[in-house]
């Protein structure tokens, strides 16, 4: 059994990857960087051939830059909108059995502060929410031709493999250096934000759970627990015995996008799978982590 994954150098490849291997699938990961396959899902003669070859039994599009900013729009329609074509399409003129993985999120979804769920409304208040909601789209178009598409809607996961520009991961990391006698002060916006910490391995098992059936084709993927920053700020700092009062300080003039962001994952819970890792135990995984 084979597995493409694209986008395989980042912490949601990486687990994933993992996870594959442990069934004894062979994976294929492909990534414009790191140690793997380098190519670019945007390109369609590179996806076209990688799938003729190899008519994987999964294919995972993971691939994206995970920013709202509206800077980001070319790159954002390249690696997901143009990207989920090039897969669905190969996939249809030459592995049409291939089980189909499309990355959703829970940022393109109408947010009025009450959990989410797949089949809440769609909003396209970013250039990132409107190009996922494009490539939510093409996979229920390809599923009407008879594809097997699956979307999973992603909440916010952490790991030590998250980049150290995520919020959670830039405190972790502090407090490491801080515990290690760092005097640095962190800047931080508005730390009552809430939103889900749920560990990155746990979420690319519910990605596992979702293909492993037929039945349901969308889910919400989340613990459906949310927490703050401050929560995230004190569990961290527990673990290193500071007062996170004493290192944190706040940022001028920030304007956070959303003051919750949580889902609702009563689907995917159906199925079974349910997030096992608590916040302070994710707090433990990644403060005591070492690259």
């Amino acid at each position: 059994m084979k597995a493409l994954i694209f986008g395989a150098n980042g912490q949601d490849g990486c687990y994933l990857s993992q996870i594959c291997r442990k069934r004894q699938i062979e994976v294929i990961g492909i990534s414009r960087n790191g140690p793997w396959l380098h190519g670019d899902v945007a390109c369609p003669e590179l996806v076209e051939e990688l799938i003729r070859r190899h008519q994987p039994e999964m294919i995972f599009h993971l691939a994206a830059i995970s920013t709202t900013r509206h800077q980001a729009i070319y790159e954002n329609n390249a690696s997901i909108g143009t990207g989920t074509i090039n897969i669905l399409e190969s996939v249809r003129r030459w592995s049409p059995r291939s089980k189909v993985f499309i990355t959703g999120s829970g940022a393109q979804f109408v947010n009025n502060g009450e959990p989410i769920s797949e089949n809440d409304p769609f909003d396209h208040g970013s250039c990132y929410a409107a190009v996922r909601n494009y490539s939510v789209y093409l996979a229920r178009y390809f599923r009407g031709l008879g594809l097997r598409t699956y979307v999973g809607y992603l909440f916010n996961h952490e790991s030590p493999l998250r980049r150290s520009d995520y919020v959670c991961q830039q405190i972790a990391l502090a407090a490491q250096r801080i515990a290690a006698g760092s005097e640095e002060i962190i800047e931080l916006g508005d730390i009552s934000v809430r939103k889900e910490c749920t560990f990155a391995e746990d979420i690319m098992k519910g990605v596992m759970t979702l293909l492993q059936q037929d039945a349901i084709h969308e889910a919400a993927i989340g613990s459906g627990c949310a927490y703050s920053i401050e929560d995230w700020l004190n569990e961290c700092f527990r673990i290193i015995q500071k007062d996170w009062h004493d290192y944190v300080r706040p940022k001028p003039d920030f304007k956070a996008e959303f003051k919750i962001l949580v889902s609702n994952p009563a689907t995917i819970n159906s199925l079974g799978w349910y997030a096992t890792t608590e916040i302070n135990e994710l707090a433990k995984i990644m403060i005591n982590h070492r690259s």
